[in-house]
């Protein structure tokens, strides 16, 4: 695959669109660009049974959160609180993603 840009960013809170999990909202705890995939926290959880390591001496069963497709995820607004799409715009010389629902500037300006 090749490198895209992604809408979302680590720590943008998303709500999911499809899957066993729709409606669902959760933190960015990870984004892979080349993958086109995102980690949610507390979504997209599986189940796998791991075998006693250095790491894990017990072993058993491990819960974790698997990746999400990009697509399946939409950004919510901190300003508006609505799953929304986004624009972007110059503010100060900097490029930054703007809500298309409230128009309130999403990354933080510093």
């Amino acid at each position: 695959m090749s490198l895209t840009k992604l809408h979302v960013k680590k720590g943008d809170t998303v709500k999911v669109l499809s899957g066993k999990d729709k409606g669902k909202q959760g933190k960015i705890t990870l984004a892979m660009p080349k993958q086109g995939k995102v980690i949610v926290e507390g979504i997209n959880k599986v189940k796998r049974h791991s075998k006693p390591s250095v790491n894990a001496p017990q072993g058993g069963i491990i819960t974790k959160e698997m990746p999400l497709d990009v697509c399946k995820v939409m950004l919510v607004c901190p300003a508006c609180a609505k799953a929304t799409r986004t624009g972007h715009k110059q503010v100060n010389g900097k490029n930054v993603r703007v809500c298309k629902k409230c128009g309130e500037v999403i990354d933080q300006i510093k």
